[in-house]
């Protein structure tokens, strides 16, 4: 794979082979109250049941399963709100290195706990994520584990995509919430190379639509403080990879208000009984305000990403 070249199904399929049995295959529910209410038939694909509460484990072991034994001893580092941390941490973790992760100093403070249990070093800082982390990449000569820009990041998050295609092979839609874009770009690759009439909608919070603006700009667009209630999508840029897979390969992106986001919370809690976390139900906000214009009685998947929320800020969302 090249600098200007895509992910491939078959890279998807790779991944898949590589990670094994060291991830979930995690379950799809049919939601008839949920897709009801958005008029569609709705599946809920259950990514907080994924190891370390969210899909990004998928990424992590398929980057970290390909370095060489070389690239393993000096040791990882990354950036993240959360997610991606608790993952490269339990990753790294399990395959024998060390991962050190780069936080913004307002984390909820459960991720920065749930990335320190898993056995990451946690720095955390007010400066800018990226360039904090290269300079302590420098410095220390570790390896980068981007969050969301690199292809075999990329193609580790696509095996939720092939098992979309597994569970509800009459999919009319597929809808995935969007931080950095790694989720949607491996998805869309899985399953357009498999089914090219399916939709892929990607869902961003209105104050963290870094996506949206760079794709009407062409190019990646830094925010300089995204504020979201769905902090597992506030990456504050779009990367290059992700970008041009978005471009290329996803059908419609739409933004959705933090109000939004937390009433399909609510109603996500309420009616499927799963614990998903903000990040998770912005996929169902679009759907239930009317966001999306899908035809009547659409096959719909939608992609629950993460279920780690702050227990402290439960009120918050109620």
């Amino acid at each position: 794979m090249g600098p200007t070249t895509l992910v491939e199904l078959r890279d998807v399929r790779k991944a898949r082979e590589r990670i094994g049995d060291r991830v979930h295959r995690t379950p799809t529910f049919s939601s008839a109250s949920l897709g009801e209410i958005a008029g569609v038939r709705l599946h809920l694909k259950a990514e907080l049941f994924q190891k370390t509460g969210s899909f990004k484990p998928r990424g992590v072991f398929n980057k970290l399963l390909a370095l060489s034994h070389e690239e393993r001893s000096r040791g990882v580092v990354s950036l993240s709100a959360g997610n991606h941390a608790a993952a490269l941490a339990y990753g790294a973790t399990s395959v024998g290195t060390r991962a050190t992760i780069v936080m913004p100093t307002n984390a909820v403070a459960s991720k920065v706990d749930a990335t320190r249990a898993y056995g990451g070093e946690v720095l955390l800082t007010e400066r800018d994520l990226l360039e904090a982390c290269l300079e302590i990449q420098a410095a220390r000569n570790l390896v980068l584990v981007h969050p969301f820009d690199d292809p075999l990041v990329i193609a580790g998050q696509g095996t939720v995509g092939l098992e979309i295609l597994e569970d509800v092979p009459d999919v009319d839609a597929v809808v995935v919430p969007v931080g950095g874009g790694g989720l949607i770009s491996g998805v869309a690759v899985a399953v357009k190379e498999q089914r090219p009439g399916v939709r892929i909608i990607g869902v961003e919070p209105e104050m963290a639509d870094a996506m949206t603006r760079s794709l009407a700009q062409g190019s990646p667009v830094h925010l300089d403080h995204p504020q979201t209630v769905a902090d597992g999508l506030a990456a504050p840029f779009a990367g290059e990879h992700t970008l041009r897979h978005v471009q290329r390969l996803v059908d419609d992106m739409v933004t959705v208000s933090d109000e939004d986001i937390l009433g399909a919370l609510r109603l996500v809690w309420a009616r499927s009984k799963l614990a998903a976390e903000p990040s998770g139900a912005a996929g169902i906000a679009a759907l239930i305000t009317g966001r999306l214009a899908l035809p009547a009685e659409s096959t719909v998947v939608a992609v629950i990403s993460g279920g780690n929320f702050d227990l402290g800020r439960l009120k918050e969302f109620l």
